[in-house]
Protein backbone atom coordinates (compact mmCIF):
# COMPACT_ATOMS: atom_id res chain seq x y z
CA UNK A 1 0.00 0.00 0.00
CA UNK A 2 1.00 3.44 -1.14
CA UNK A 3 4.60 2.35 -2.78
CA UNK A 4 5.86 0.89 -5.79
CA UNK A 5 7.69 -2.13 -6.04
CA UNK A 6 11.15 -2.21 -8.25
CA UNK A 7 12.93 -5.73 -8.29
CA UNK A 8 16.01 -6.50 -10.29
CA UNK A 9 18.43 -9.30 -9.99
CA UNK A 10 22.49 -10.24 -10.64
CA UNK A 11 21.17 -13.83 -10.50
CA UNK A 12 18.48 -16.28 -10.31
CA UNK A 13 14.75 -16.37 -11.53
CA UNK A 14 11.70 -15.58 -9.32
CA UNK A 15 8.30 -16.08 -10.60
CA UNK A 16 5.92 -12.80 -9.87
CA UNK A 17 2.33 -13.38 -9.70
CA UNK A 18 -0.33 -10.52 -7.99
CA UNK A 19 -4.07 -9.35 -7.85
CA UNK A 20 -4.05 -7.52 -11.13
CA UNK A 21 -3.58 -11.34 -12.70
CA UNK A 22 -0.13 -10.97 -13.82
CA UNK A 23 2.13 -13.60 -13.82
CA UNK A 24 5.55 -12.98 -14.51
CA UNK A 25 9.24 -14.01 -14.22
CA UNK A 26 12.19 -11.79 -12.86
CA UNK A 27 15.68 -11.78 -14.50
CA UNK A 28 18.87 -10.70 -14.27
CA UNK A 29 18.69 -7.66 -16.77
CA UNK A 30 14.92 -7.39 -16.66
CA UNK A 31 13.02 -5.15 -14.57
CA UNK A 32 9.86 -5.63 -12.60
CA UNK A 33 7.83 -2.62 -11.19
CA UNK A 34 4.39 -2.95 -9.47
CA UNK A 35 2.68 -0.67 -8.31
CA UNK A 36 0.70 -1.46 -4.75
CA UNK A 37 -0.85 2.47 -4.81
CA UNK A 38 -4.65 1.85 -2.60
CA UNK A 39 -3.98 -1.89 -2.59
CA UNK A 40 -2.08 -4.79 -3.96
CA UNK A 41 -1.75 -8.72 -3.07
CA UNK A 42 1.30 -10.49 -4.54
CA UNK A 43 3.96 -13.67 -4.55
CA UNK A 44 7.47 -13.79 -5.37
CA UNK A 45 8.87 -17.48 -5.34
CA UNK A 46 12.31 -18.48 -6.73
CA UNK A 47 11.48 -21.14 -9.87
CA UNK A 48 13.19 -24.91 -9.26
CA UNK A 49 16.20 -24.26 -11.41
CA UNK A 50 17.36 -20.88 -9.23
CA UNK A 51 19.19 -22.13 -6.18
CA UNK A 52 20.76 -18.16 -5.40
CA UNK A 53 18.80 -15.46 -5.57
CA UNK A 54 20.73 -11.64 -5.83
CA UNK A 55 19.25 -8.51 -6.10
CA UNK A 56 17.64 -5.79 -4.94
CA UNK A 57 14.27 -4.59 -4.44
CA UNK A 58 13.33 -1.10 -4.29
CA UNK A 59 10.46 0.57 -2.77
CA UNK A 60 9.31 3.61 -4.07
CA UNK A 61 7.06 6.18 -1.63
CA UNK A 62 4.36 7.29 -3.58
CA UNK A 63 3.29 10.95 -3.09
CA UNK A 64 0.62 12.45 -1.64
CA UNK A 65 -1.35 12.50 -4.32
CA UNK A 66 -0.78 9.06 -6.14
CA UNK A 67 -0.65 7.15 -2.95
CA UNK A 68 -4.42 6.11 -3.94
CA UNK A 69 -3.50 4.86 -7.52
CA UNK A 70 -4.96 1.80 -9.13
CA UNK A 71 -2.84 -0.94 -8.93
CA UNK A 72 -0.03 -1.98 -11.66
CA UNK A 73 2.90 -4.16 -13.07
CA UNK A 74 5.14 -2.85 -16.08
CA UNK A 75 8.00 -5.16 -17.23
CA UNK A 76 11.12 -3.99 -18.71
CA UNK A 77 14.13 -5.04 -20.52
CA UNK A 78 16.50 -2.29 -20.75
CA UNK A 79 19.11 -2.24 -23.65
CA UNK A 80 22.92 -2.22 -22.25
CA UNK A 81 24.73 1.43 -23.08
CA UNK A 82 28.57 1.35 -23.25
CA UNK A 83 30.97 4.53 -22.09
CA UNK A 84 34.39 4.58 -21.13
CA UNK A 85 34.94 0.91 -20.10
CA UNK A 86 31.26 0.63 -18.41
CA UNK A 87 28.05 -1.00 -19.36
CA UNK A 88 25.15 0.68 -18.20
CA UNK A 89 21.24 -0.36 -18.07
CA UNK A 90 18.93 2.14 -17.24
CA UNK A 91 16.00 0.74 -15.64
CA UNK A 92 14.46 3.78 -14.15
CA UNK A 93 14.39 7.45 -15.65
CA UNK A 94 16.99 8.90 -17.75
CA UNK A 95 20.62 8.44 -17.52
CA UNK A 96 23.82 8.17 -20.32
CA UNK A 97 21.24 8.76 -23.14
CA UNK A 98 19.18 5.96 -21.79
CA UNK A 99 15.95 6.58 -20.90
CA UNK A 100 13.63 4.00 -18.94
CA UNK A 101 9.57 3.89 -20.20
CA UNK A 102 8.11 3.25 -17.30
CA UNK A 103 6.58 5.21 -15.34
CA UNK A 104 6.97 6.93 -11.79
CA UNK A 105 5.16 9.74 -9.69
CA UNK A 106 8.06 10.91 -8.65
CA UNK A 107 11.68 12.40 -10.50
CA UNK A 108 13.98 8.90 -10.13
CA UNK A 109 17.01 7.53 -11.71
CA UNK A 110 18.00 3.94 -10.98
CA UNK A 111 20.44 2.22 -13.08
CA UNK A 112 22.78 -0.77 -13.15
CA UNK A 113 26.67 0.18 -14.02
CA UNK A 114 29.38 -2.72 -14.56
CA UNK A 115 32.70 -1.49 -15.07
CA UNK A 116 35.76 -2.74 -16.50
CA UNK A 117 38.94 -3.40 -14.20
CA UNK A 118 40.37 -0.07 -13.29
CA UNK A 119 37.87 1.88 -15.91
CA UNK A 120 36.51 5.66 -14.45
CA UNK A 121 33.36 7.52 -16.11
CA UNK A 122 32.21 10.26 -15.32
CA UNK A 123 28.30 11.08 -15.86
CA UNK A 124 26.31 14.25 -16.18
CA UNK A 125 23.47 13.74 -13.49
CA UNK A 126 20.31 16.34 -12.63
CA UNK A 127 21.59 18.81 -9.65
CA UNK A 128 18.58 18.65 -8.16
CA UNK A 129 18.58 15.02 -7.60
CA UNK A 130 20.45 13.36 -4.21
CA UNK A 131 22.15 10.29 -5.08
CA UNK A 132 22.64 6.70 -3.41
CA UNK A 133 25.78 4.50 -4.82
CA UNK A 134 25.09 0.91 -4.20
CA UNK A 135 28.00 -1.63 -4.63
CA UNK A 136 27.56 -4.93 -5.23
CA UNK A 137 30.73 -6.52 -5.97
CA UNK A 138 34.26 -4.72 -6.28
CA UNK A 139 35.77 -1.35 -4.43
CA UNK A 140 34.50 1.69 -6.08
CA UNK A 141 35.48 5.53 -5.49
CA UNK A 142 33.03 7.73 -5.69
CA UNK A 143 34.14 11.33 -5.81
CA UNK A 144 37.26 10.78 -3.11
CA UNK A 145 35.71 7.83 -1.44
CA UNK A 146 35.94 4.20 -2.03
CA UNK A 147 32.99 2.05 -0.88
CA UNK A 148 33.26 -1.70 -0.65
CA UNK A 149 30.53 -4.22 -1.54
CA UNK A 150 27.42 -3.70 0.40
CA UNK A 151 28.14 -0.25 1.31
CA UNK A 152 26.39 2.27 -0.25
CA UNK A 153 27.70 6.05 -0.98
CA UNK A 154 25.16 8.84 -0.55
CA UNK A 155 25.74 12.62 -2.63
CA UNK A 156 23.86 15.33 -1.63
CA UNK A 157 21.67 17.89 -4.39
CA UNK A 158 23.91 20.27 -6.30
CA UNK A 159 26.22 17.84 -8.19
CA UNK A 160 25.52 18.22 -11.89
CA UNK A 161 27.94 14.99 -12.46
CA UNK A 162 29.84 11.84 -10.73
CA UNK A 163 32.62 10.37 -11.32
CA UNK A 164 33.12 6.40 -10.41
CA UNK A 165 35.94 4.56 -10.49
CA UNK A 166 36.80 1.11 -10.21
CA UNK A 167 39.87 1.15 -8.24
CA UNK A 168 39.54 -3.17 -8.38
CA UNK A 169 41.44 -5.47 -10.84
CA UNK A 170 38.11 -7.62 -11.86
CA UNK A 171 35.06 -6.10 -13.23
CA UNK A 172 32.57 -3.69 -10.11
CA UNK A 173 28.92 -3.77 -10.43
CA UNK A 174 27.07 -0.86 -8.71
CA UNK A 175 23.50 -0.20 -8.49
CA UNK A 176 22.91 3.96 -8.86
CA UNK A 177 20.07 5.69 -7.63
CA UNK A 178 18.83 9.58 -7.13
CA UNK A 179 15.74 11.66 -7.24
CA UNK A 180 15.19 14.45 -4.90
CA UNK A 181 14.42 14.79 -1.53
CA UNK A 182 11.15 13.38 -0.58
CA UNK A 183 9.78 15.91 1.48
CA UNK A 184 6.87 14.37 2.70
CA UNK A 185 6.54 12.36 5.99
CA UNK A 186 5.24 9.16 5.88
CA UNK A 187 4.31 6.25 8.31
CA UNK A 188 5.66 3.33 7.30
CA UNK A 189 5.01 -0.57 8.48
CA UNK A 190 4.89 -4.10 7.15
CA UNK A 191 4.35 -3.62 3.74
CA UNK A 192 2.37 -0.94 4.20
CA UNK A 193 2.99 3.41 3.36
CA UNK A 194 0.30 5.98 5.04
CA UNK A 195 0.44 9.41 6.48
CA UNK A 196 -0.66 8.42 9.99
CA UNK A 197 -1.35 5.65 12.26
CA UNK A 198 -4.65 5.19 11.34
CA UNK A 199 -4.16 4.33 7.51
CA UNK A 200 -1.57 1.66 8.88
CA UNK A 201 -4.37 0.20 11.47
CA UNK A 202 -7.51 0.68 8.54
CA UNK A 203 -5.05 -1.20 6.10
CA UNK A 204 -4.06 -3.88 8.60
CA UNK A 205 -7.84 -4.29 9.39
CA UNK A 206 -8.13 -4.90 5.85
CA UNK A 207 -5.69 -7.17 4.88
CA UNK A 208 -6.27 -9.74 7.59
CA UNK A 209 -10.04 -9.27 6.73
CA UNK A 210 -9.19 -10.14 2.92
CA UNK A 211 -10.99 -7.22 1.28
CA UNK A 212 -11.05 -6.72 -2.06
CA UNK A 213 -8.40 -3.51 -1.52
CA UNK A 214 -5.84 -5.99 -1.62
CA UNK A 215 -7.48 -8.57 -3.80
CA UNK A 216 -6.25 -12.36 -4.28
CA UNK A 217 -3.31 -14.13 -6.10
CA UNK A 218 -4.87 -17.27 -8.40
CA UNK A 219 -2.76 -19.85 -8.34
CA UNK A 220 -0.23 -19.05 -5.48
CA UNK A 221 0.01 -22.54 -3.66
CA UNK A 222 0.49 -20.96 -0.13
CA UNK A 223 -1.54 -19.52 2.55
CA UNK A 224 -2.03 -15.76 2.49
CA UNK A 225 0.85 -14.53 4.78
CA UNK A 226 -0.73 -12.62 8.14
CA UNK A 227 0.10 -9.11 9.04
CA UNK A 228 2.14 -9.26 11.97
CA UNK A 229 0.72 -7.53 15.57
CA UNK A 230 0.61 -4.15 15.42
CA UNK A 231 2.81 -2.43 18.47
CA UNK A 232 1.49 -1.45 21.49
CA UNK A 233 2.13 2.36 20.45
CA UNK A 234 1.13 5.68 17.87
CA UNK A 235 3.67 4.68 14.67
CA UNK A 236 5.15 8.15 14.43
CA UNK A 237 5.97 9.17 10.98
CA UNK A 238 9.38 8.63 9.29
CA UNK A 239 11.11 12.65 8.71
CA UNK A 240 14.52 12.89 6.27
CA UNK A 241 17.22 11.82 8.62
CA UNK A 242 18.94 14.74 10.16
CA UNK A 243 22.59 15.90 9.03
CA UNK A 244 22.99 14.94 5.37
CA UNK A 245 23.51 18.38 4.12
CA UNK A 246 27.22 17.86 3.13
CA UNK A 247 29.15 19.95 0.30
CA UNK A 248 28.35 18.08 -3.55
CA UNK A 249 31.87 17.18 -3.58
CA UNK A 250 31.36 15.06 -0.19
CA UNK A 251 30.32 11.29 0.08
CA UNK A 252 28.62 10.02 3.14
CA UNK A 253 27.87 6.28 3.78
CA UNK A 254 24.44 5.39 4.50
CA UNK A 255 23.20 1.73 4.85
CA UNK A 256 19.61 2.43 3.59
CA UNK A 257 18.45 5.37 1.13
CA UNK A 258 15.56 6.95 1.63
CA UNK A 259 15.28 10.31 1.42
CA UNK A 260 14.68 10.56 -2.59
CA UNK A 261 11.94 8.00 -2.04
CA UNK A 262 13.51 5.04 -1.98
CA UNK A 263 14.21 2.51 0.13
CA UNK A 264 16.65 -0.31 -0.33
CA UNK A 265 15.89 -4.09 0.68
CA UNK A 266 18.62 -6.96 0.22
CA UNK A 267 17.11 -9.72 -2.24
CA UNK A 268 20.14 -11.91 -1.31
Amino acid sequence: MGLQTVSWLFSGEIEHRDSLGTRALIRPGEMNLMTGGYGICHSEVSTPRTTVIHGVQLWVALPEGHRNVGRDFEHYVPESVRIDGAEIRVFLGSLAGSASPVRTFTPLVGAEITLEPRAEITLPVDPAFEHGLLVDSGDVRLIDTVLRPAELGYVPCGADALTVVNESDAPARVILLGGPPFEEEIVMWWNFIGRSHEDIVRAREEWQAATERFGAVEGFPGDRLPAPALPNAVITPRRNPPGLTANADHVGALNILDRAGLALCDAA
